[in-house]
């Protein structure tokens, strides 16, 4: 039995409840707004200007209210329903299939067993249903695009939008980042929409007054007030830089907007800490610098384009610092360089990274950071530290997402074998170095990685799992999805309803014969 830490890391999303919890309270709460803050705010939209304290109005004291605030960054704060189809799992026992024990509980209607007549997909749950999920946004442009989290859209097969006048609008997702858990939506109009603007983040200090505002337990739009409790907070994520705050956050308020006193968005509110689900002053926005670049990458591309070092890297400590004849324990060290970018540039294991693209390198976390956000195919200088003296590399950066084997395809081009490809109810992608020594390969194995499996299909059925490795098919090995569709033609071709395939799972092969079917 696994135990439980008495805190809970919590996605501040809802699902939406049975108790007549809509978005009544957002419809009401409208009423608050003068005309003439909502004509201001019309009018604001038709010049192509942000929303936000006006004329100097914030300043860095405690307010005496935050309704002037409210009312005028409001209209821009909409509240997301989706909608996607989810399976059933079954709560009864599992029998073998024509057991007389499970005509007995299906007859006498089990909790969780299909009743006479219903047969659930595959005997193994009932048939799928459809689920309501709550969350929050907030409108960046006047032509429609909308800021939100990644967790409160992804599965969802379909999006609406209700603005703070009531106002509904179906949204389609241009594009999304799940390493940030960022999403971007885009809803089409007759007019021009109140919107918002991001602030300097990296401005923000601990102890500073913040507003946040959102749809919590779906009950509408809600606004509550707070401090920056402490600033650069690290959850789970490789990019994380979440602020942290005590404004009340709640389920559903995820992809809502974190305000400054200036009426800027300087985070995305996405997650609470939490020992019971609810607010206990401890909840956690995505800085808007992060968020921001994230959003121009999706606007431009629909996909994000980091920018690819090519190294293993580790904190620096004292005593590597002393060892190293280092006067600070600042920088990253570089302890593998496999083929890419910085071994084309004479990078090597044993360097330690002391600077990138003019700024200065304090660990590995900045690193990261300051590389994800370069461009991808330009050179920057890297100062490193080898035998004590510093020297000076042009590296041209290469691309993360096509390194890991997660995007959508070439720039400018049709995806191909270098990114990720839907096949057999399994998402895969062409295996990179760095992805087999995570999963305890060695650098040089070649196959195709599961990124994810369709819980509906063959390949779960047959246990297949994300971080599995297939190394063959057909008995033949595999390295690209063009070899994976060439052993399926060969398969079909020669009238075999199955393909052998050998996959490996920390290292350990297994043979699953999946069905390729009809073409």
């Amino acid at each position: 039995m696994k135990t439980l830490s008495p805190r809970h890391l919590l996605t501040a999303s809802a699902v939406a409840l049975t108790l007549g919890l809509g978005f009544a309270g957002a419809q009401l709460a409208a009423q608050d707004i003068s005309p003439e803050a909502s004509q201001q705010a019309q009018e604001a939209a038709n010049n192509n200007e942000p929303l936000g304290a006006r004329n100097g109005e914030a300043q860095q004291v405690m307010p005496n209210s935050f309704a002037d605030l409210v009312e005028q960054v409001a209209p821009a704060v909409v509240n997301i329903t989706t909608t996607a189809v989810v399976s059933q799992p079954t709560n009864g026992p599992m029998f073998p299939e024509g057991s007389p024990f499970s005509d007995l509980f299906r007859e006498f209607g089990f909790p969780g067993m299909p009743g006479p007549g219903q047969q659930a997909p595959g005997g193994r749950g009932m048939p799928p249903q459809r689920s309501n999920a709550l969350g929050s946004g907030f409108v960046i442009s006047a032509d429609g695009f909308i800021v939100t989290n990644n967790h409160v859209i992804d599965g969802a097969d379909e999006i609406e939008i209700e603005f703070y006048s009531g106002k509904r609008l179906p949204a389609t997702v241009v594009g999304r980042d799940p390493n940030t858990d960022v999403a971007l939506l885009k809803v089409e109009g007759d007019e021009a929409l109140p919107f918002l603007e991001f602030g300097d983040s990296d401005a923000a200090r601990v102890g500073d007054w913040v507003l946040a505002l959102g749809n919590p337990l779906g009950q509408g739009f809600s606004a509550s007030s707070g401090i920056i409790s402490a600033r650069n907070r690290e959850l789970s994520g490789t990019y994380d830089d979440y602020l942290q705050t005590d404004a009340a956050i709640n389920r559903g308020n995820s992809g809502g907007p974190l305000f400054n006193l200036e009426g800027e968005v300087i985070g995305v509110n996405t997650a609470i800490l939490s020992p019971n689900g609810g607010s206990i002053g401890i909840g956690f926005s995505m800085a808007s610098n992060v968020v921001s670049s994230v959003i121009h990458q999706l606007q431009e591309y629909g996909e994000t384009r980091r920018g690819w070092l090519g190294v293993k890297i580790q904190d620096v400590t004292p005593d590597m610092a002393e060892a190293l004849g280092l006067s600070t324990e600042h920088g990253a060290m570089v302890t593998d360089v496999p083929d890419g970018p910085a071994k084309d540039a004479g990078m090597r294991a044993g360097d330690v990274i002391t600077s990138f693209d003019g700024g200065d390198v304090q660990d590995t976390r900045s690193l990261v950071r300051r590389v994800a956000e370069a461009p991808a195919g330009e050179a920057v200088d890297v100062v490193v530290m080898r035998e004590g003296n510093p020297e000076t590399l042009s590296v041209t950066l290469g691309r993360r997402e096509l390194a890991e084997g997660t995007s959508s395809g070439e720039e400018g081009g049709p995806a191909d074998s270098s990114g990720s490809s839907e096949v057999l109810g399994m998402s895969l992608a062409p295996l990179t170095p760095e992805v087999a020594a995570e999963l305890g390969l060695s650098r040089d194995a070649t196959g195709l990685v599961i990124n994810e499996v369709n819980p509906e299909s063959a390949a779960a059925e047959k246990g297949l799992a994300p971080g599995d490795v297939i190394t063959e098919m057909g008995q033949q090995p595999v390295a690209t999805v063009a070899d994976l569709d060439s052993r399926i033609d060969e398969a079909r071709e020669a009238g075999r309803k199955s393909v052998l395939v050998l996959i490996r799972r920390a290292g350990e092969p297994r043979f699953v014969a999946l069905p390729v079917g009809e073409e």
